[in-house]
């Protein structure tokens, strides 16, 4: 009985669920339709059509059709496409709509953004937002995401380098700060970052500039904030791979310098002008110089004594044949590579659930021998809803591998990597020795700088890999018809190894028997993050309400440890490289290993660290008749880099707007769509700048701090504790007092967008950590609160939707950002704050009433002509014909420190982009020029190749053509003691070939190496075709696109450098050029993308 009973119950679940899915699948139709646009009647692609009410969803194919079951109490869709207003179209008593026409949209301003915790239109908000077009930024290829975001937003600068995987600055607003500046990134909720995301999964990008979007963020948002939506699935499955292949050219002329020829006689007018009599170990001592056959043996003719392979010694003697034509070293290191990136993605949605998966594979070699970067990345979206869809969960998943080894910087002699060394080792030099050996400065006369092949070549077997993972759960109910509570658990977790060997440098000049080194570093950092929210939404009437409040627990922490060994086995004697397979911490000489667990990573803090941030938050929204808008932010956070007595701090703001079309006296203007005034104030905090123990004092042990031998023995000291780091329990919040004015307009039925904003930012309370005495020892000081900086500026955006005719369309887009950026005041008794601190030069200072990062040094005002203008002219130490002349600038007639001035400016007076895309028939074109105008750049490069008496490096085809020469009273050549002698080429700015440094020369910090950096740029030229036929509908193609793509075409200039787009280092010494890797480089790819469902 019990069997029969089981089996009754298993025949009745059957047929329960049976009629459950008859009645499922009666209580449904399928509605079939056309979306095309109204103005030009073509098919609108990819637009989302959606059963209101419900999360049911599909989208429309090329031709713009589309299927979707409705279910038969819900009767009405809603379409919605990027660019058209949206429709909802009734359904009912109908399976075939037909043909459904979309106007095209009133404008920007209807936008959907992504804001605090929230999403608004963006003619709801009353804050500064830029929307940046996802589909035009990734028009452009680059290793890393955020350089994509260069020129695509106003208020947004963004330079990066050419390196693969090479890490960009962005900042919004410009300089905010002397440490640290970047914006906050968000990703789906989570703090992230750009670099390694998948462009291909970003949905929308929105950045907030100001106090209204960025106050509910406090602390972290004081450096303005960068919101990444990914993708989500709707409507039947569908499979896209979008996928290129290119290659990059290296840039087809580099430094201009001086041939093997040219340098001998510079190095003979270096002698003479000195009085000197000409001897050089290579070119000889006769009256000419001579290039020599060999440079090893030094200075040798063809068939010299030693020449011969029997007699070569690796230390002893080196056999090296001359480059009598001249090495070019960039062009030994730069080659053209190879560029691919493949992303693979499946979406789809029903009723109650939503997926989006990708995958990516990105592959960039390097131009720079033995650079590359691989890249594997996954991610997971999906969404379910319960509950007759009052509630919904789901999770956002993001992990990545990648491995990218090469460019480190790993050192040479005096710390060069390999594109300095490019334009410091003598071109006289080649790659090899007669053996196949690296050659170099080992060879006699040819100073000290490295061989560029052996350092990029000695980095292929170097490990760097990362792994990361970023993500987040969450679950919503809205409940009582008004309120919505959510909350979201998530983070990312980064672990990284990298490793590297240092082989024994023999053919350079200095360090060439240093034993060989491995070091070996792992580390991790993870950052978790849990956000509460509840939200009430409501409209009374005229009167729209939303009010959101939260908390929010934030705690980051890492660890890492580098430990190195040296003295390893010599595996091949003949170039003293040891095998990869012995690079381990288990082999080399035991005695020699060191550890450290203090890394600094990406991050810029030193591990181990922790730190937690706790905050409560709230904001309220409020609309009148959809004409006046008001928004009030507040929110309170608690951080544990502070001292209890400071942890906590309030950050306000306000903000207002005025939809001022609506007015009725604005009605009649015809030309006028849409006008919003708005304008916001607030204060927000950062502890961006600051080390998570800065308020406590540290100790530690170090062999070299706190050993002590106190017992005598000289054999067994004693280990003790030393101060490792002053506490300050007194330093606080960096404040950030923001405010902003500007407008949204729409005009001429809709054909123009525009936006325009003004704004002061003041930073008050800088986290800074001064100079300290050498007294301290190795003691680290902590962070102040030392100053006040300010920054004004103004931002604009334009957009122009243009159509010729009915299969001819066209869209620009222009982007423009500039600020002023000025240091307000110091901590009383300060003056100034030099930089770089320490021994090192000063090339800028921290000084009220100037920016952050200004070039500080002596005024070139020229060359000295002759000794009649050196006695008339204010008294100058060194002082001779042919030097330089500097500016007097007290006016006390002699020229000291207090002369020195500040005569260049590293930050740009405005940058700007401009997008231009045409679409005509099925051909699509699409380019992009990116601007920087105004600033100043140090071309350190200058430094070397200029001023041979320096280090006896490689010199400049100007020094050796354009110098300043000497001539005396009877006319004839003479040197810098005769008292009658004068320049010859006075129109020249190069000063005299030299042997010996000096004040007037190359001895101080002065302009002569200051160029200007503006630069145009054309960035990106694609060239698609989507190709549209009946067989790929029969097929299941919705989307089959093909393209070629050229990027970096040209850049108009008038920097000698590679590149004038550098990299800034610090927020205080940027702007400085030592040989940069080119992100100017050409490169041509083909493409494809498509969608099939």
């Amino acid at each position: 009985m019990p069997k029969k009973k089981t089996g009754l119950n298993k025949m009745s679940c059957m047929l329960m669920g049976f009629l459950l899915f008859s009645c499922t699948a009666f209580a449904q139709r399928t509605i079939t339709g056309k979306v095309i646009n109204k103005t030009n009647q073509q098919p609108v692609a990819n637009a989302t059509v959606l059963v209101k009410g419900t999360v049911i969803a599909t989208q429309t194919d090329s031709y713009g059709t589309f299927h979707i079951s409705v279910p038969r109490n819900n009767n009405v869709l809603e379409i919605t496409s990027v660019g058209f207003e949206n429709a909802q179209i009734p359904v009912e008593g109908k399976n075939d709509l037909g043909e459904i026409q979309l106007a095209i949209s009133t404008g920007g301003l209807n936008e959907v953004v992504v804001t605090g915790y929230t999403s608004q239109r963006k003619k709801d908000i009353t804050g500064a937002v830029s929307i940046v077009n996802v589909s035009d930024m990734k028009q452009t290829i680059s290793g890393s995401t955020e350089a994509l975001l260069q020129g695509q937003a106003s208020g947004v600068t963004v330079n990066t380098t050419g390196a693969p995987g090479g890490a960009s600055v962005v900042q919004i607003r410009g300089v905010t700060s002397s440490g640290n500046s970047a914006p906050l990134v968000l990703i789906d909720g989570v703090p992230g970052s750009m670099h390694d995301i998948n462009a291909n999964d970003i949905q929308s990008i929105q950045v907030l500039k100001d106090a209204g979007g960025a106050a509910i963020y406090g602390v972290r948002g004081s450096n303005g904030i960068i919101v990444i939506t990914t993708k989500r699935g709707t409507g039947p499955v569908k499979i896209s791979y979008d996928g290129f292949i290119g290659s990059q050219q290296p840039l087809s002329k580099s430094w201009d310098l001086a041939s093997p020829t040219q340098t001998g006689e510079a190095k003979w007018a270096q002698y003479f002008n000195d009085g000197l009599t000409p001897s050089d170990p290579q070119y000889g001592n006769g009256p000419i110089p001579v290039v020599p056959y060999y440079i090893t043996p030094t200075g040798a003719p063809q068939g010299a004594p030693n020449t011969d392979p029997a007699d070569y010694n690796l230390y002893t003697n080196h056999i090296t044949m001359a480059a009598q034509n001249g090495n070019n070293w960039f062009n030994d290191i730069f080659k053209p590579a190879m560029i691919m990136d493949h992303n693979l993605s499946v979406s789809g949605g029903t009723g109650k659930s939503s997926y989006f998966m990708s995958f990516n594979y990105l592959d960039q070699q390097g131009t720079l021998i033995e650079t590359s970067l691989q890249r594997y990345s996954v991610r997971i979206n999906t969404n379910f809803s319960l509950a007759d869809d009052h509630i919904h969960v789901g999770e956002n998943a993001y992990v990545l591998y990648k491995t990218n080894p090469g460019y480190l910087n790993a050192p040479g002699v005096n710390s060069t990597n390999s594109i300095n060394a490019a334009y410091q080792l003598p071109n006289i030099v080649p790659i090899y020795d007669i053996m196949g050996n690296y050659a170099g400065g080992i060879s006699q006369g040819l100073g000290n700088a490295s061989n560029p092949v052996a350092i990029q070549d000695r980095q292929a077997n170097n490990v760097n890999q990362d792994y990361q993972v970023v993500g987040n759960v969450f679950a919503e109910a809205d409940f009582l018809k008004h309120f919505t509570i959510r909350t979201s658990a998530g983070g990312t977790f980064d672990n990284y190894y990298y490793n590297g060997f240092v082989t024994t440098p023999y053919e350079n000049a200095e360090n060439n028997k240093a034993a060989n080194l491995y070091t070996e570093t792992y580390g991790s950092n993870s950052s978790m993050i849990w956000t509460n929210t509840l939200n009430y939404n409501n409209k009374i009437d005229k009167h729209s309400f939303n009010i959101i409040g939260g908390t929010e627990y934030i705690y980051n922490t890492g660890r890492g440890v580098n430990a190195t060994r040296g003295n390893y086995y010599i595996t091949d004697s003949s170039n003293l490289t040891v095998s990869p397979n012995l690079w381990t911490l288990n082999f080399g000489q035991a005695s020699t290993q060191t550890n450290n667990s203090g890394i600094v990573g990406d991050n810029g803090i030193q591990t181990p660290y922790q730190q937690a941030i706790f905050s409560l938050f709230a904001r309220l929204d409020y609309n009148f008749d959809q004409k006046y808008y008001l928004s009030a932010t507040i929110r309170r956070d608690g951080s544990s880099v502070f001292d209890p007595s400071q942890r906590y701090g309030n950050f306000p703001s306000v903000s207002a707007g005025w939809m001022i079309s609506q007015e009725s006296f604005m009605r009649n203007i015809s030309w006028m769509d849409q006008l919003k005034i708005r304008g916001s104030w607030g204060k927000l905090g950062s502890i961006s700048n600051i080390n998570p123990t800065n308020a406590y004092t540290l100790y530690g042990q170090q062999i070299n701090q706190s050993y002590y031998d106190i017992n005598g023995t000289s054999h067994s000291p004693a280990a003790g504790l030393y101060v490792s780091q002053y506490g300050n329990p007194n330093t606080t919040w960096e404040q950030d007092i923001i405010t902003d004015v500007g407008f949204d307009a729409t005009i001429i039925k809709n054909k123009i967008d525009f936006s325009f904003d003004w704004y002061k930012k003041l930073i008050s309370g800088l986290l800074f950590i001064p100079a300290a005495p050498g007294t301290n020892g190795g003691t680290l000081d902590p962070f102040l609160n030392s100053g006040n900086v300010q920054n004004t500026g103004i931002d604009l955006s334009l957009t122009y939707h243009g159509r010729i005719r009915s299969d001819l369309s066209f869209d620009i887009t222009g982007t423009f950002t500039s600020y002023k950026n000025t240091v307000v005041s110091l901590p009383p008794g300060t003056l100034y704050i030099n930089q770089p601190t320490g021994a090192q030069t000063v090339t800028s200072r921290i000084q009220p009433g100037q920016p952050l990062g200004a070039f500080f040094g002596y005024q070139v005002i020229g060359l000295f002509q002759n000794y009649t203008d050196v006695q008339k002219s204010p008294t100058q130490q060194d002082a001779a014909p042919g030097r330089f002349k500097y500016a007097d600038v007290n006016h006390d007639g002699k020229i000291d420190g207090n002369d020195r001035t500040f005569f260049g400016n590293p930050n740009p007076k405005f940058t700007a982009g401009l997008n231009i895309s045409v679409n005509y028939k099925n051909f699509d074109l699409y380019t992009f020029f990116y601007t920087q105008v105004g600033n100043d750049i140090i071309n350190n490069v200058k430094s070397s190749t200029d001023f041979p008496q320096g280090f006896g490096n490689q010199i400049s085809t100007n020094v050796a053509v354009n110098s300043a020469r000497l001539i005396g009273s009877n006319g004839q050549p003479t040197n810098i003691n005769d008292p009658t002698a004068q320049v010859a080429n006075p129109g020249t700015n190069v000063p005299l070939l030299e042997k010996s440094a000096n004040f007037s020369n190359s001895g101080a910090f002065n302009s002569y190496t200051m160029e200007s950096g503006s630069f145009l740029r054309c960035r990106n030229l694609t060239i698609g075709y989507t190709i549209v036929s009946s067989a790929l509908k029969r097929l299941h193609f919705d989307r089959f696109r093909v393209y070629v793509q050229a990027t970096n075409l040209f850049t108009v200039t008038n920097y000698s450098g590679l590149d004038p787009e550098l990299n800034p280092g610090s927020n205080t010494v940027f702007g400085y050029d030592n040989g940069v890797y080119p992100n100017n480089q050409k490169s041509y790819n083909v493409g494809v993308n498509i969608t099939i469902h």
